[in-house]
Parts: C-alpha cells; structure tokens; sequence
C-alpha cells in the first residue's frame, strides 16, 4: 500500500522551501505520494502565540546567525539552489490563494516550483500580484484562472479553512509533515519522518 505525506507549507517560510526540495527523494525512496497542504503561516502564528523565529530571536544575534547558517549549510549539504529573500518576511497571501486553487490539478507541482523559486532563488517580491502574474506567464501557467482564484472570496475561504484545520491538528508553523497520526515540525525533522516511513517499507 502507498505510503502518504502530507507536507503543510507556506511559501513564506525558507525552511518550508528546503524541505519542499528534500521532500521528493525521500518519498520516492520509500514509495511515499506527497499531498501538498497550502495554509496561512501568519493565521498559524496568531492562533498559536507563535512567531517567526528570525523576529522572535531578533535580539539575539549568535541565534539568528545560526539559524542563517544551518539554512545554508542544509541547502548546500542537498546541492538545493538557495538565497535568503531580501523581502523577507514574506506576505504570501495571493501565492497561497493561488496554491489553494492549483490543488489536485495537472499543474500543481508546477505552481509550487515556480513560487518557491521565485522567493527562493531569484528574490522576487511576491506580495504584488503584477510580479505573480509575469511568474505564470514565464512558467506558462493558466495565468487568467489563477489571478482570478487569487481574488476570490471562495478560495480565500478555503485557504482559511485550512488553515484552522491544521492548527486542529497540531500544527504552530511550516513546514509540518504528517504521517498517518504522526506530525513532524521543520526540515531538520525529515529524518525521524524517514524512520516512521521506513516501519511500513
């Protein structure tokens, strides 16, 4: 039987993009089809008392460095294109909308890529709907649809609800993986994730 992950993101977090990136050599390593969970970070937080980790540990300067630093040294150690974005913290609002709308559809994948890359690797500001647009039309991307789900009343309730859910289940940030029951936080987590996979291998 296929073995299930569902990877819960924001493309706002550089931590959800590496695991993003790490994600498919270890599902296809086990035989594992990932379910790609798109929620508001920002409804996470608030609704957990939690906080972006660069502005939580603002003052402490050793802290924030090392965080920096083990995003790099992940990114490297994986040979993942990486570039900390200089719009960060990123508002990913009509991105995420826009991922809403991708699921379950032909080009999914392709949305995802192109976003997390545009933050990622190119250090593109996404919060501007003319930027997201000239990202759909360079990765030829049902550009009309897409703009339009991004404005829409129905999907922005989708996302919201979403959002509550995985807040019910457990989640406080992104990127959140779940197997079955089991919930693993961050991308330094994929290690206990591949053993828990590894029990039904």
């Amino acid at each position: 039987m296929t073995q299930r992950i569902e990877f819960v993101y924001d493309f706002c977090s550089p931590n959800a993009f590496l695991a993003y990136k790490a994600l498919p050599a270890l599902a296809n390593k086990h035989r594992a089809k990932v379910d790609h969970v798109p929620v508001l970070l920002a409804t996470v937080f608030k609704a957990t008392n939690n906080q972006n980790p660069f502005q939580a540990f603002s003052e402490n300067r050793k802290k924030t460095a090392y965080l920096t630093h083990d995003l790099h040294r992940f990114a490297r150690a994986r040979a993942i294109s990486f570039h900390m974005s200089p719009h960060f913290p990123v508002n990913t609002k009509f991105a995420m909308r826009g991922a809403v709308f991708a699921m379950g559809k032909p080009w999914e994948a392709k949305y995802i890529d192109a976003i997390f890359d545009a933050i990622w690797v190119h250090g593109q500001k996404v919060d501007e709907i003319g930027v997201l647009t000239e990202i759909l039309q360079e990765n030829e991307l049902p550009v009309r649809k897409i703009r339009e789900a991004m404005t829409s009343v129905e999907v922005k309730q989708q996302l919201k609800e979403q959002t509550k859910a995985a807040v019910k289940r457990g989640v406080f940030g992104v990127p959140s993986l779940f197997a079955g029951t089991e919930m693993f936080f961050g991308k330094n987590s994929l290690g206990n994730l591949e053993l828990e996979l590894s029990k039904n291998s």
